[in-house]
């Protein structure tokens, strides 16, 4: 007779009965509880957080995880109890251009946020006793500054990295800003002086290393205990590479988000690709090669769904070369999006998409687990709460939408996901530079040069002819006129 297999709600009333009779820990149950994907199949929209009044390109939980803070083109940071979905507190950032990314700083009672933007600025808001802030400018990239990434348990230090390709440490108690060197490329092309940096991490386990990723196919690890204070050596060489081997000498692909697991684990999100998990050991070193490694007596084959590079069913004595997890479903084409994860010991990978959607995946294998509708555009930022099982995710749409599983039923992933498509090309209204115009023609070439794509060639020239013609009528166009409403209206109440 076959056993009846176990559910995840037989599992839970075992735990509880475990808890209850000392078998498991108070802490134990709860990471058991936090980590169920009962919970992940019933997480539904339990609050919509309005008030900015452009795209929220960053949210952010503190670390006690009662206040979340956000940003968004109209230039505005917010504070909000988002359980009750008020503002504690609304001021303007002091930026001119859109707000890429704000921090609330650990064990600073709440009252220091650092703040990144489209400006190239990197400020500091101060909140005072009485309520006011003031804000303050610390530094500047050339160029956009998308992201910035705080020390873990340091009230006072952050790094930034810029599209000027330069990456930046923050000392609050100085206010001093120290270049600490300019992303080069590891080979010389001649033509990209430099690395545009979109995302920047540091491992919680270890915070002397940090990881940045931006318009090349690398993501690189440093130390920064390498660094010598009186400037005295060349910081700019990292300590280790990381990359899928077919990657490896494409000039199309980039990286636009990177988070580092409680396991020291490197996740990363190419555009118009997948993203990978890369363990400790998967790095290439401080010589990253310049082509794919590919030995004399295997054929490599395809990339299997277990993120192993796979040989060519072909060759009965192929060898299977361990390579990083992979995981697949969503688009990433049109802007730059994070890459997080979720869960307490981060079982499961999340990310926005280019149709709208949230996308969970299973940490360990890959699986595809859950899709979520969370915007009428891109989904651009998801953010896990810091201790149960809560998500916050913004993108085109001027809310914030925050996640609990609240649902009464579980959740049962779409059938046509593969077939599913973003939405007619709402995203060119956003783009305001020239930048903008490049990563679009590059993603438009990939798809024409991608193998057996030829259906859509034709629909991919129709988008870059259209891509091009839009492009001047809506470069003159900015949401900076809405940021100078609203400075407008804050003179006339003050």
């Amino acid at each position: 007779m076959r056993k009846r297999p176990r559910t995840s709600v037989d599992a839970a009333i075992v735990n509880v009965w475990r808890r209850e009779v000392g078998d498991l820990s108070t802490r134990n149950f709860a990471h058991r509880l936090g980590a169920s994907e009962d919970l992940v199949l019933r997480l539904d929209i339990s609050k919509r957080l309005e008030n900015h009044r452009g795209c929220v390109n960053t949210v952010s939980f503190n670390p006690d995880g009662d206040l979340l803070v956000s940003g968004s083109d109209d230039r505005r940071v917010i504070l909000w109890d988002w359980q009750t979905g008020h503002v504690k507190l609304s001021f303007h950032s002091g930026h001119v251009n859109n707000v890429f990314q704000a921090k609330i700083m650990p064990y600073a009672d709440d009252r220091s946020i650092v703040t990144c933007a489209a400006d190239g600025q990197v400020r500091h808001a101060c909140i005072l006793e009485t309520g006011q802030v003031e804000t303050k400018f610390l530094g500047k990239h050339q160029g956009r500054a998308h992201k910035l990434a705080i020390e873990p348990g340091s009230p006072h230090i952050f790094y930034t990295c810029g599209e000027d390709g330069l990456v930046q440490h923050f000392d609050l108690r100085t206010g001093a800003a120290t270049q600490l060197f300019t992303c080069q490329s590891h080979c010389d092309n001649g033509y990209v002086p430099f690395i545009h940096l979109n995302a920047i991490a540091i491992d919680a386990r270890n915070p002397n290393l940090f990881a940045v990723a931006g318009s090349d196919e690398f993501a690189r690890l440093y130390d920064i205990r390498k660094y010598k204070w009186d400037g005295s050596t060349d910081f700019g060489q990292p300590v280790d590479y990381f990359c899928p081997q077919h990657l490896i000498g494409d000039e199309i692909v980039g990286v636009t988000g990177l988070a580092f697991s409680e396991q020291s684990e490197l996740l990363v999100s190419y555009n118009d690709e997948f993203i990978y998990l890369f363990g400790k050991d998967m790095g290439f070193g401080c010589n990253p090669p310049a082509a794919p490694q590919v030995t004399s007596d295997t054929n490599i084959g395809e990339m299997g769904v277990d993120g192993q590079v796979v040989a060519s069913p072909s060759d009965s004595d192929a060898v299977i070369k361990s390579g990083p997890q992979v995981y697949k479903g969503h688009r990433n084409c049109d802007t730059v999006k994070g890459v997080n994860f979720f869960g307490p010991n981060c079982e499961y990978v999340v990310s926005g998409s280019d149709c709208g959607r949230i996308f969970i995946w299973r940490k360990k294998g890959g699986e595809l687990i859950r899709v979520m509708e969370g915007d009428k555009d891109v989904v651009n930022c998801i953010e896990s709460h810091p201790h149960t099982a809560v998500l916050a995710s913004s993108g085109f749409e001027s809310d914030i939408k925050v996640w609990t599983a609240k649902a009464r039923e579980r959740a049962i992933l779409p059938s046509n996901i593969e077939k599913l498509r973003p939405k007619k090309r709402s995203w060119m209204c956003h783009m305001a530079s020239a930048e903008d115009l490049l990563l679009q023609l590059f993603s438009l070439q990939r798809r024409m040069d991608s193998p057996g794509q030829d259906g859509e060639n034709s629909t991919a020239r129709r988008d870059l002819v259209e891509l091009i013609m839009t492009f001047n009528a809506n470069s003159d166009v900015s949401s900076d006129d809405e940021g100078d409403a609203s400075m407008a209206e804050e003179s006339r109440t003050a």
